[in-house]
Parts: C-alpha cells; structure tokens; sequence
C-alpha cells in the first residue's frame, strides 16, 4: 500500500528559512512514499528558493501543481520556466504539468495541472471582487473586465486541455487516477468557511472547463478519480459522480500543514 502526504497552500514565504527546515523534517516525520503539494508554494520572486528547498530537504519525491499566489509579483511565462528548470536539477521535484502521466502503482496513475479560475461560474463581470491576481500577475495587470474575462477563459482552456490529453489514457489503463490542481474544478467543489462560494466569489475560485473534462471522462468508465485541490484555504468534499470525489484542503496562512494521508488504493465509499 503506497502513502502519499497531501497538503495544499502552505506559502512558504510565510515562514522563515529555519522554519520551513523544520517543516520538511515535519514531513520526513510521517514516513509517506512522496509528498503532493497542491499550488501556492510561496511568490514568484521565491519561487526556485522555496523549490530548492523542498528538494533538499524532503526526503521523499514531491509532486506539486503551482497556484496563483506562485506567480504574484511576476509572470506567469517565467514562474514556469524557472519551475521547469529547477526540476531538472533532481528527478525527486517533479512538476506535474510537466511530467504528464506519472505511474504510482500498477494500478494507479497520478497527473496534474495548475489549472486556473476561468470566470465561468457565477457572474464574472457583476462581481465586485478584486483578487490580488489582477494587480500582481504581469499577464493579468491593466486589462479591463472583459478582457480579464478573456484571458481566465485562456488559462482555464489550457489546464482542461492538459487533462483532455492525459484521461482517456489514464482510465482505460488505470484503476484508480489522482488529479492534482490547485483551483476547484466544479461549483460544488468551492468551499468557503462551510459553504458554496457566492456567484461574486465563484468566478475566482473555480475553474469550470477543468471540471467539464473530468466530469466527461469519468462517465461510464470503471476507474475511480480522486481530486485534491486548494485555492479557497477552506476544507470540503464534493461527490461529483460515484466515481468521482473532489477534496478541498484547508490551509492556513503560515501555519503549512499536511491536510491528509492518502493510502492507494483509494477507497471512495
């Protein structure tokens, strides 16, 4: 039985470098086969610290997705780029949308995509939130609302496209599929403080075209999916389809912490 760490959100930037030494070691600790980190590492102008020192320090192999908090204060092209290049340094830090399908068992596969809130739920152009996205994301500053609209439409589109590619492979061949991402895929899935987030909240916390595509791919098929996502830093589950449970992790501004240990075989009942 393999054992995977989950945790979502832990902003590294948060903490001090001595601390998040500690932090590592805290995940050492749990003796788990890797560890999955779920988006917002920290900010762009740390982004391959943070990295470096998840690989030096963690000993198992960690698999993450980037959030939106990873590009603040930079752009979207370079975080990426200096993500990919800080990979390739050890094949311990692995990079999901880089990696494509990753075997974890013979029975089960892992993949995963930073995905990106896409504005298509709730009403995007009513809402009066103003994420610190549309200030501090190079590719986001200065546009008006509808171009905004626009370009999460793009980001979403990407993220569903990289499942598009990976699914009907990964279920025809797999038992069991772990989806890594970092924003909630689907309305329901988009927790906040115990509730659904509102029509003004949900265009900025949800990414509708990922959700499409997982949705499509599970129906009529055998195999199991498990999300675990974060973004909304509020806990929930979300029964999608019988073969289908989204996970929303909890998290905590400088206070990381593990949301969960996931054992696979999964069970979904």
């Amino acid at each position: 039985m393999l054992r995977l760490a989950w945790m979502t959100d832990p902003h590294l930037n948060f903490l001090d470098i001595d601390t998040r030494k500690e932090f590592c070691s805290s995940i050492n600790n749990l003796k788990v086969d890797a560890l999955l980190i779920s988006g917002d590492i920290g900010e762009a102008v740390g982004i391959e610290s943070y990295l470096r020192t998840l690989m030096e320090n963690v000993e198992p192999p960690v698999y993450f997705v980037l959030g939106n908090h990873d590009y603040y204060r930079g752009s979207i092209a370079d975080v990426r780029s200096r993500a990919a290049r800080v990979c390739a340094e050890s094949k311990r830090l692995i990079w999901l949308p880089q990696a494509g399908l990753i075997q974890i068992t013979p029975d089960a596969c892992l993949i995963g995509h930073d995905g990106w809130a896409d504005g298509r739920f709730g009403n995007f152009l009513g809402s009066k939130v103003m994420l610190n996205d549309y200030r501090l994301i190079e590719e986001l500053k200065g546009l008006t609302s509808a171009e905004r609209l626009e370009k999460l439409h793009y980001l979403g589109d990407e993220a569903a496209e990289h499942f598009m590619k990976l699914l009907p492979r990964a279920v025809q061949k797999y038992k069991q599929v772990i989806v890594l991402t970092h924003v909630p895929p689907f309305r329901e899935a988009c927790w906040h403080e115990g509730e659904i987030s509102n029509d003004d909240y949900l265009p900025h916390f949800s990414c509708k075209a990922v959700g499409e595509v997982l949705r499509k791919a599970m129906v009529g098929v055998e195999a199991q999916m498990l999300v675990l996502c974060g973004h909304s830093h509020s806990p929930g589950e979300a029964r999608i389809l019988p073969n289908l449970l989204v996970k929303t992790g909890k998290a905590v501004y400088g206070n990381p912490a593990v949301n969960e240990i996931i054992t696979v075989p999964f069970d979904l009942a």
